[in-house]
């Protein structure tokens, strides 16, 4: 099934995604099923999409989980061979404020004149849990959407300030912070219709120029390795989502940058497409404490 978020004539609804349109679900039955059955269907154009889960609990990255996303990058030493048994996950927290939906204009941030792209798989908990074990870990996911990260890869604010321990960290952390900067949709696919999330194709193009290629296959952390992991370091809510790490093919690693108007469509298979269009570029760039 799937569930969406959305606008219509002044309200807020959810609904289940059919193929004749949506179906408000507290317009019609209160079993998700019995709605997508009997309802009548708003058409999709008719509506204006919110992300998925619009107010998140937690809303949680994860850091270079594709190999090859790894080392398509400057780094300072390669991926371990057998990375998921020689390495560890690595979540990050981003805001609520960072959530944009499908369709949405993504504000160009006032702190950065570089920006990129890195289609994930998200993953929306939908049972609470602490410490999970992996045989387990499935049995908390409410389903699947898709995110784009965003990422300011320069920092203006950084400019002719004295580098400090930990500043490289704290910087690359502030470049996923910017409002918007995590959209995720259309809508969330729930496990049981989409299935096996382990082999799935992802993809992003700019302006309909291929630039991110690869299947969920190739995560050195699967989504039941990874909410087991994540759910040791933090309780999971329902309502969290995790975004599960980018393939290969930002465009940091070849140095081209996301332009003003560009517009952004990551694919994930069985889930569908999210698309947004970059704004424009600030006439002047934020740099703190200036004189």
């Amino acid at each position: 099934m799937k569930l969406a978020s959305y606008e219509h004539n002044g309200r807020a609804g959810y609904g289940v995604v059919t193929d004749e349109g949506l179906i408000d679900l507290p317009a019609a039955w209160p079993d998700a099923q019995a709605a997508a059955a009997a309802g009548e269907p708003i058409a999709l154009s008719a509506v204006h999409l919110l992300q998925p889960i619009t107010d998140p609990p937690k809303l949680i990255g994860l850091a270079v989980n594709y190999v090859a996303h790894h080392n398509e990058l400057v780094r300072p030493a390669e991926m371990p061979t057998d990375a998921k048994h020689t390495t560890t996950p690595r979540p990050f927290l981003m805001p609520p404020t960072a959530l944009a939906a499908h369709g949405d204009t993504i504000d160009w941030p006032a702190f950065s004149d570089r920006i990129d792209h890195e289609v994930e798989l998200a993953v929306v908990i939908g049972q609470r849990g602490k410490n999970i074990p992996i045989a387990d870990a499935l049995d908390h996911v409410a389903g699947y959407t898709i995110a784009n990260d965003f990422t300011a890869r320069e920092l203006t604010i950084t400019e002719g300030r004295t580098d400090r321990p930990k500043d490289a960290f704290f910087d690359w952390l502030h470049g996923k912070w910017a409002d918007g900067f995590c959209p995720t949709g259309p809508w969330l696919v729930t496990r049981d219709e989409l299935g096996d999330a382990s082999h799935l194709a992802i993809e992003l193009d700019v302006n309909g120029d291929p630039r991110q290629r690869g299947r969920t296959s190739e995560m050195i952390f699967n989504v039941a390795e990874t909410v087991s992991f994540v759910s040791h370091v933090m309780t999971l809510q329902p309502g969290d989502v995790i975004a599960t790490g980018t393939p290969s093919g930002v465009g940091a690693a070849k140095g081209v940058f996301l332009q003003a108007g560009d517009t952004v469509t990551c694919r994930i298979e069985g889930i569908g497409e999210l698309t947004n269009p970059l704004g424009p570029r600030p006439d002047d760039f934020y740099r703190p404490c200036s004189p």
